[in-house]
Order: C-alpha cells, then structure tokens, then sequence
C-alpha cells in the first residue's frame, strides 16, 4: 500500500472514531430534547384539563343560577296558589308548579354529575401536575449529567479533529475532498476494504462497504499503484487490508 493510500487508511481510523463520538453527543442531546418533549406534551394535558376544569365548573355555575331563579318562581306560585279564585285557576297553577319540581330535579342530576365531573378532572390536574414536577426533575439531572459529558466528549473529539487534520496534510486536496465528502455522507465510513473471494486464481472481489461486486481491474490496479479507486456502486476509497493480503 502506497504512501496515500497508508494516509487515507489512517485518517479513516479517526473518522471512525470522530464518527462514534459525535453520534455519542448527538444521542445526549437527544435525550434532552426528548425529555423536555415529555414535559411539554404533559403541559399541554395539563392545561387541557384545567381548561375542562374550568369549562365544566361555569356550566355547573349556569345550572345553579338557572335552579335558583326556577325555585323563585316556584315560590311566588306557591303564594299565587293560596290566593287563586277559581278551581281552574288553582289547577293551572299547580300545573305549573309540578313541571318546575319536575324540571329542577333535573337540574339538580346534571348539576351533581357535573361537579362529580370537576372533582375528577381536579385530579387529573393535579396527577398530571406531580408527572411535570417529576419530569422536570429529571430533564434537570438529565442536563447537569450531559453538561459534563457532553463537555469530555468535545474535548475528546478537538483532540481527534487535530490528529485528523495533521493526518490529512499527507493527501492531495482533491483525495482529501473526496475523502471528507464520503465521510460525511457515510457517517465516517469513506472507505471499503476489498474482500478477495475463493482459495485459487481467478478470484472474485467484494466491496465491504455495499457488498457489491467489483471489478478485477479496481484489485489488480491497487496492487499495483497507489491510486484512488473508488467502488462502481456506493462510491467510497477502496483499499486492501495488508492483514488480509
């Protein structure tokens, strides 16, 4: 193995590294963002509730207000039912008097059902109260854990990222570009080893990347030279592991 293609191999040794600890910070960043969406969804239940809460509670108000003016009226005709001067008189208003009973008792169910009602959504609220208080506690361990984690796993990858470019000094500018394109779109993974299949000549060659055949001319020229080869299907560096030759 030529001289660049010695560089790439090595620079992809710390891209894979650099590759696992970036995902290893973008997990823990993760796990912040995922808890403060617990959080929020339980906010939105909490406030949802309390604005059933508050909704049922007026609607208990309105019943209330609707029962006491009923029960007025009945009063006042039970007064008109003392001074009534005729029979059909005093049977209308009676009448009367029964369909407001009748009426009222209504009221007075709903009213109840509804404030059993309340009653059960002030506990939802105030459940869904103590989660928040639970997970807010937790989203701040989480933080201050990652803070400090987080700020290793930064220190970890500014001292791979000057090994990177140190090793990088070794390689053409456009290998290099090449190279840091694949990297970014392979997460770290830029290059393939090339597999040799069977025990005697003519042997077939895989990609290690893509699992793709290759060509025996991609094998014979680096063996041959020290060139960048780069698989015909997913594109990355193609080299031989000197422990496999």
């Amino acid at each position: 193995m030529g001289p660049v293609l010695s560089a790439l191999v090595d620079a992809q040794t710390i891209e894979r590294d650099l590759s696992q600890l970036r995902r290893r910070k973008r997990a823990r960043r993760k796990a912040v963002r995922a808890q403060e969406a617990r959080i929020f969804k339980l906010r939105e239940e909490h406030d949802a509730l309390r604005q059933s809460t508050q909704d049922r509670r007026k609607q208990a108000d309105e019943h209330e207000l609707n029962l006491r003016a009923s029960e007025e009226y009945v009063a006042k005709m039970r007064v008109a039912l003392n001074t009534a001067k005729t029979n059909k008189e005093y049977a209308s208003i009676l009448t009367q008097i029964n369909t407001h009973r009748a009426d009222n008792a209504k009221i007075e169910e709903q009213t109840l059902k509804i404030l059993a009602e309340v009653d059960r959504l002030k506990t939802q609220v105030e459940t869904v109260e103590t989660q928040v208080q639970a997970e807010e506690g937790k989203l701040a361990d989480i933080r201050a854990s990652n803070a400090d984690r987080i700020a290793k796993i930064e220190a970890m990858i500014r001292d791979l990222q000057g090994k990177r470019d140190k090793a990088a000094q070794a390689l053409p500018p456009t290998v290099l570009a090449i190279f840091n394109r694949l990297a970014e779109q392979y997460d770290g993974e830029a290059m393939a080893k090339v597999v040799t299949n069977g025990r005697r000549p003519p042997y077939t060659y895989t990609c290690d990347g893509c699992y793709m055949s290759l060509n025996a001319e991609h094998a014979n020229a680096l063996r041959s030279r020290d060139e960048i080869r780069q698989c015909d299907n997913c594109q990355r560096i193609l080299y031989f592991d000197p422990a496999d030759e």
